[in-house]
């Protein structure tokens, strides 16, 4: 359980999330609309219920803004960026798959380090 009370997995309210973290409940409505990443769930009447990973990520884009001085924008960039991951240049050719141990027979290692070692002999 954690200090409020709460199993950890369990929803938090956006009050429960400004006690939290210190962040002010219009600053989380106000990140809300700036941070696609940060979506609480909404029951009736407009309630907030914030995910373990809501809060996590409200605790992140607390310390990005507030102690390592980032901008708003520079956040979003950040957390965009962090969602794709950037394809490899088209020149560049495909890896090759990495045969497990069990797919690979020793003597072929072996015949692959002796002509290795016989080209470099050469």
């Amino acid at each position: 359980m954690s200090d409020t009370g709460k199993a950890p997995g369990a929803f938090r309210t956006i009050g429960e999330v400004t006690a939290q973290t210190g962040v002010a409940a219009h600053v989380l409505r106000y990140w809300e609309t700036r941070f696609p990443q940060l979506r609480p769930v909404t029951r009736a009447g407009n309630r907030r219920y914030y995910r373990p990973e809501d809060v996590a990520l409200v605790q992140r884009i607390h310390r990005l803004l507030d102690t390592e001085g980032y901008t708003v924008k520079g956040v979003q960039k950040l957390l965009a960026g962090e969602g794709r991951s950037p394809a490899p240049p088209k020149d560049t050719p495909a890896p090759m798959p990495t045969p497990t141990a069990a797919a690979v027979p020793v003597e072929a290692l072996v015949a692959i380090r002796d002509r290795l070692q016989h080209a470099l002999d050469a």
